[in-house]
């Protein structure tokens, strides 16, 4: 893999501060480090990575538009009109949104939308377990698994500790229950899938992408 110019807008947080911890590895080079107070730049990035929140958006969208470079969003809680924000952005460089960049969950994903099906006649629900800092609930990853269910199903939100986050489907009927279950043991799990976005990026010229895109393209 090749090294990066990239920048990060919540530098400072949790999730910012792994996201350069892990990409420092590859060698990478963190040339923009945007935060609420303050502001860094040493070089133009390739892409720009924000985990912040969805009042910072505004303000990422321009730097993108400012550089012509790429988009990398993780932010949670977003509405109808971040994502407008976001689709016209993409019709000027790529830009890859999820509410969550682990591969595992993307790969449940897949399984929901293929076996829900299956389990049309059970009764349905979910529990979804993050650390106690966690503002939005449910989680923006528990209803995007609810939507790719296809089914208005209960999720009972808990923010417990430092969890990183727990997500578990569950069928039942009268007489068995089946349940499917990811945890991420790490904030690792996330940043993984972030430099999978950020390289996915650089191939593309413009566009509106899932990290799901970006799975699919690692496959070929």
């Amino acid at each position: 893999m090749i090294g990066l110019k990239y920048g990060i807008v919540g530098f400072r947080g949790k999730m910012g501060r792994e996201i350069f911890e892990y990409f420092s590895t590859f060698g990478d080079e963190c040339v923009l480090k945007k935060d609420v107070d303050s502001f860094e730049q040493t070089d133009t990035p390739q892409v720009i990575i924000d985990f912040s929140s969805p009042s910072a958006l505004e303000e990422t969208v321009k730097l993108c538009r400012e550089h012509k470079i790429a988009l990398v969003l993780g932010t949670t809680a977003l509405e109808e009109r971040h994502f407008e924000m976001l689709r016209e952005l993409a019709n000027e460089v790529p830009v890859v949104q999820s509410y969550n960049f682990s591969t595992g969950i993307n790969i449940l994903r897949k399984i929901l939308r293929e076996y829900t099906r299956y389990f049309s006649d059970w009764d349905a629900a979910m529990v979804e377990i993050h650390h106690t800092q966690k503002k939005d609930a449910p989680s923006g990853t528990a209803k995007m698994l609810r939507n790719d269910m296809n089914r208005d199903i209960p999720i009972s939100s808990l923010r417990i500790g430092g969890v990183f986050g727990e997500h578990t489907v569950i069928f039942s009927n009268a007489g068995e229950v089946v349940e499917i279950k990811h945890s991420a043991l790490s904030r690792r799990a996330f940043s993984i899938g972030v430099r999978h976005a950020a390289l996915f990026t650089l191939k593309k010229q413009k566009g509106f992408y899932s990290y799901e895109d970006v799975l699919n393209e690692n496959l070929r």
